[in-house]
């Protein structure tokens, strides 16, 4: 017996659909080449915005989107809205069930082998508090489910989502890149619904669910940037307006959830989780449950004093089980069957069950009875002994199993090599409660299938994506859902105390690799330059082992590998430390590691161009030549490297300072660069001052005192303040104590002072100890210059300042601590030893 053929969703009777003609008639109009060539645009504005990592190597979820959309008429929507509408409240009774009087338990609805044994019932989650019943909250607030369509032409559901309804977010920004990329369909077809308000409803409903007295606090709780989902969890808190927070950032006072900032602790009144329910409170883990959580989140919840989005047991509704009572628990629940069926599902722990499948396996997919997750088995696909295998595995656990009847899904046209191609194709539609009944997003996420994961039925993770369209028949309908809910004035803020303690943490610390990396850019390029100078003077040849040993205290390079090495070594150790998997780009990836971190608090013009610059690296250091074989060009491709990365340092730059706003993520930032490079500075200039026999000939110090202004971007304000030879007490004062020199240590530490003094005067925390810490640093660099000013012998006092300037940055380095310590970790300050006192003892130990 053939199998029926799959129904095509663009095509009937050799006719193209009403609803697909104008799509169609405009995608012939483009042609295949410019059509092929939009792909890839398309490709490339996904990438720009953030659905890759910004860095190779990485490993989120890899969505590319099809140019061509999936398109549902307005009747089908409306079909398949009221469909889901009352499966999601079926789903919603169950779970309230189950986590409540158990109902259904008693009576034999639901076996108790599909309840317990379900690693996602929690038995924490059951909302009562000392035998008195909660206040109630919705089990389920966001809803999402996959469907295919059958050769018949009636849809159903292959899987529930209950637990977090991942993808809405890639079905926005696909839509909002396939608009850039073919604006051309959209002027055809205007009567496309869009996404947009189905966003706004959520977050509305999402503010009334604070519960009475609260503030409509809304933050969304994630895993974090190693989660596979990261991109969607930032772009989820960006349309709907909440906090994007890590478990790290919250804690339970008092019965009450807060955000740890810098000013103190926020109240949050609703969190929308997007991590498991099973690690969000520590206290209430199964044994041998993940670490992490919130200690009380629960609790909380419990009280009322908190709205969990989803319910923390929501994931049970995932369970496949559970599909093979839905059509009996409907008529019970809900005094109606199921208008939207799911695939024909069998319990295998029922014998009958287990006599209709094994009287035709291959007719069959087993799938685990409590993993949603897991991917189902084709019987038919197996080898003889792989069957027998899984049958008596099937044997010895039946409940563990159930079988459910495949679905040959329908095709829709998608772009391949050669032009539009059938492909069959899933539909994942997302809906939420917005306080008055269930409502559809006008749209969806398509996924094209391969031929396995068709057989499988199951969605991939990775691959192609396409937009889906509903058409409206009134291109003007009316905005549905109740009226927005009137919210209290905000307080007026301005303080960066409001950041986030690990946010902050963040933005310090990218500002301290962008500074890093760019020192050592510089670094290599001067290296570089003077390496390829042909018959290096006695002057020249001091100067590169004073650069060698910069490149050492820079963690450039190792000791062994360039003291006392000829220049074709040292020039094959700087290919080497700029290569993948050298140094410097391993400074890159750092900056690439916490950008993707903060990708919730960059505008999408910062993300972008951060991102097109960090690949735009990669490949300019992939094609650097071989350590082994620098070729005829000697070192020129990596002095040229070296600018490309100066120059992305400075677009950085240029960024925060016209784009972010002074306070918050910019003063952090800010403040790491100048801790970074006030730290640089001082170890720099100890190095080159460090010149051997420099005591007893203190002529020796001019090699490293010319390298101290060409390091420090100085030269030409040198010439033009003195018109003369080089002098110590001159290069030093500009280099250590011009607060005017932004490559200077002076100017770096009284801006470090300024930050430190402004983070206190916002109320951030009221500590002065940590400017007038800097403020002493910065009168210390002062100091130095006039000393040797002063000094009979300028050149002698010079070369005795190296051990002072190693002092100065480790004391930077404390500085560095104590921002730490009072801002990041929340710590008191040690009181013992003051910081100096500290980084003095530091010193000591060393």
């Amino acid at each position: 017996m053939t199998a029926e053929p799959p129904l095509d969703e663009m095509v009937s009777g050799g006719q193209i659909r009403p609803h697909w003609r104008r799509v169609f008639g405009t995608v012939s109009d483009l042609g295949a080449e410019t059509l092929a060539e939009r792909g890839r645009h398309l490709d490339r504005l996904l990438t720009e915005e953030g659905l890759t990592s910004l860095l190779p190597g990485e490993s989120p979820v890899r969505l590319r989107c099809d140019p061509i959309p999936l398109l549902l008429n307005a009747a089908e929507f409306a079909e398949l809205e009221a469909g889901l509408a009352q499966r999601a409240e079926l789903l919603e009774r169950v779970l309230a069930d189950i986590h409540g009087p158990q109902e259904l338990l008693a009576s034999g609805a639901l076996p108790p082998a599909i309840v317990h044994a379900n690693p996602a019932f929690l038995r924490s989650a059951r909302m009562r508090l000392d035998g008195v019943e909660a206040p109630p909250q919705r089990p389920l607030h966001v809803y999402a489910a996959d469907l295919l369509r059958g050769p018949d032409g009636a849809w159903r559901v292959l899987a529930d989502r209950t637990a977090d309804a991942a993808g809405a977010g890639y079905a926005i920004e696909n839509r909002r890149a396939l608009a850039r990329a073919l604006p051309e369909l959209f002027r055809a077809e205007r009567q496309v619904m869009r996404l947009e308000p189905f966003f706004e409803a959520w977050q509305d409903s999402l503010e009334r669910l604070a519960p009475a007295g609260a503030a409509p606090t809304l933050a969304l709780l994630t895993p974090g940037p190693a989660d596979k989902l990261w991109f969607e969890h930032v772009v989820l808190a960006r349309e709907l307006s909440c906090a994007l927070v890590q478990d790290g950032d919250l804690t339970v006072r008092d019965g009450i959830l807060h955000v740890k900032t810098l000013n103190g602790l926020r109240r949050v009144a609703v969190l929308l989780r997007r991590q498991d329910g099973r690690t969000l409170d520590p206290l209430e883990q199964d044994p041998g449950s993940a670490g992490g959580g919130v200690p009380g989140l629960l609790d909380a919840a419990r009280t009322g004093a908190l709205c969990i989005v989803n319910a923390p047991g929501a994931g049970f509704a995932e369970a496949p089980a559970l599909a093979a009572f839905l059509p009996a628990l409907a008529p019970r629940l809900l005094g109606e069957a199921l208008r939207l069926p799911g695939a024909e599902a069998l319990w295998l722990a029922e014998e009958a069950a287990r006599a209709r499948v094994l009287a035709d396996p291959g007719a069959w997919r087993l799938r685990s009875a409590q993993d949603g997750r897991a991917r189902p088995v084709p019987i038919a696909n197996l080898s003889a002994a792989g069957r027998a295998r899984l049958l008596g595995l099937l044997a010895a656990t039946p409940a563990g199993w159930i079988a459910c009847a495949p679905v040959q899904p329908s095709v829709a046209p998608c772009l391949g090599p050669g032009g539009l191609v059938p492909q069959p194709v899933a539909l994942r539609m997302f809906l939420l409660h917005d306080g008055t009944g269930w409502r559809a997003m006008p749209g969806g996420l398509g996924r094209a299938l391969t031929e396995a994961d068709a057989a499988a039925g199951r969605l991939p993770l990775h691959g192609l994506a396409k937009d889906v369209w509903v058409l409206a028949e009134d291109a003007y309908a009316e905005i549905r859902g109740p009226a927005r809910a009137a919210a209290a004035p905000l307080p007026i803020r301005r303080a960066a105390g409001e950041l986030p303690s690990r946010v902050a943490d963040d933005f310090f610390w990218l500002g301290r690799y962008l500074e890093r990396a760019e020192a050592a850019a510089r670094l290599l390029r001067v290296t570089a330059e003077r390496l390829d100078r042909p018959a290096p003077t006695p002057r020249e040849q001091a100067e590169i082992r004073s650069l060698s040993e910069c490149l050492i205290v820079a963690g450039l390079a190792m000791p062994e590998a360039v003291r006392g090495v000829g220049a074709g070594v040292l020039a094959s150790e700087l290919l080497v430390a700029a290569r993948p998997g050298g140094a410097l780009p391993g400074l890159l990836r750092q900056v690439s590691r916490i950008a993707e971190r903060l990708r919730d608090r960059l505008t999408e013009e910062v993300h972008a161009i951060v991102g097109r610059g960090l690949a735009a690296l990669v490949g300019t250091l992939e094609d650097l030549p071989p350590a082994h074989d620098p070729g005829r060009r000697g070192l020129e491709p990596l002095q040229d490297a070296m600018a490309v990365v100066l120059g992305f340092s400075a677009t950085v730059a240029g960024l925060a300072a016209e784009n972010m706003v002074r306070g918050g993520g910019r003063l952090f930032l800010d403040l790491g660069r100048r801790v970074e490079r006030a730290q640089a500075v001082a170890a720099e200039i100890a190095c080159l001052l460090d010149q051997p026999g420099a005591t007893a000939q203190p002529a020796r110090l001019e090699p490293g005192l010319r390298l101290a202004l060409v390091l420090r971007d100085s030269v030409i304000t040198y010439r033009s303040r003195y018109l003369s030879l080089l002098q110590p007490a001159p290069v030093l004062d500009l280099v250590l104590a011009d607060e005017g020199n932004p490559r200077g240590l002076a100017f770096q530490l009284a801006a470090a002072r300024d930050l430190l003094a402004g983070l206190g005067r916002e109320g951030a925390s009221e500590d002065p100890g940590l400017a007038a810490s800097a403020g002493g640093l910065l009168d210390a660099a002062r100091a130095l210059p006039a000393e040797v000013a002063a000094a009979p012998d300028p050149g002698l006092a010079a070369a005795q300042l190296p051990p002072r300037l190693r002092g100065l940055a480790t004391e930077v380095a404390g500085l560095s601590d104590g921002i730490t310590r009072l801002y990041f970790a929340l710590l008191p300050a040690p009181r013992s030893l003051g910081l100096e006192g500290e980084a003095r003892r530091l010193r000591g130990a060393a």
